[in-house]
């Protein structure tokens, strides 16, 4: 049963920095190619189990704009332009202690490899709070826009599995969010009233998380089809 179409792709080469949207990606067992690649560390967090420098110390780096490929290239707020580990990037980064860059062959993620979220959820999300909101607060892989147009539609899909073109993914659970989703990928402002409306629309969860069990490559415009 077709339950929507493939409204956006995004891949993140560098975990937390910006979104790198595609037309088109194959998809491994690993997620979208290139899907985050690579990560900045700080020092003295090995023993952690979160290592990672994220948005939550360093919400600027929506403004880093990183392009997947050989080499990596990080794209910065002022118009310079660094390979991931240089260490000049590093120290620019350093506002809140020493970090530096690891790459990672299979990606870092937070729960599964893929994420889904609705167009109609991230509207519904808009609307509640009464500003506009992208979807990329939410740091999703695969847009969807669902036939329903029901907010939240994609909560129904865990435990099943979807096909996005020939790409078989199996959605694992309901993703529970944190204080990131406040912070405007545009500008960096926080607007607590984000993770606020979601609490009061969906319990805090936002988008679904799935793992791949057929890879292939998926594009813009595919069909997703709920088994």
């Amino acid at each position: 049963m077709i339950v929507g179409r493939v409204a956006s792709l995004f891949r993140y080469p560098v975990k937390a920095m910006a979104a790198e949207p595609v037309e088109s990606a194959e998809v491994s067992w690993h997620g979208l190619e290139g899907d985050r690649r690579w990560a900045f560390v700080r020092s003295g967090q090995a023993r952690n189990g979160f290592p990672w420098f994220t948005l939550r110390q360093h919400p600027g780096l929506h403004g880093y704009r990183p392009v997947f490929g050989t080499p990596m290239l990080v794209h910065t707020p002022s118009g310079d332009k660094f390979e991931v580990d240089d260490p000049e990037l590093a120290a620019e980064l350093s506002v809140a202690g020493p970090v530096s860059a690891q790459k990672l062959d299979r990606g870092t993620f937070d729960s599964a490899p893929l994420s889904l979220l609705s167009v109609q959820t991230v509207d519904a999300v808009g609307a509640h709070v009464g500003i506009d909101v992208s979807p990329l607060r939410f740091r999703p892989n695969i847009v969807v826009e669902t036939l329903s147009g029901t907010p939240f539609a994609e909560d129904s899909w865990v435990g099943a599995t979807v096909s996005v073109g020939p790409v078989r993914v199996h959605v694992e659970r309901r993703d529970k969010r944190c204080m990131v989703i406040n912070i405007d990928p545009a500008t960096g402002e926080r607007d607590p009233a984000v993770l606020r409306g979601v609490a009061q629309l969906n319990d805090v969860t936002c988008g679904v998380y799935g793992s791949v069990l057929v890879p292939g490559r998926i594009a813009v415009g595919d069909p997703v089809d709920l088994a």
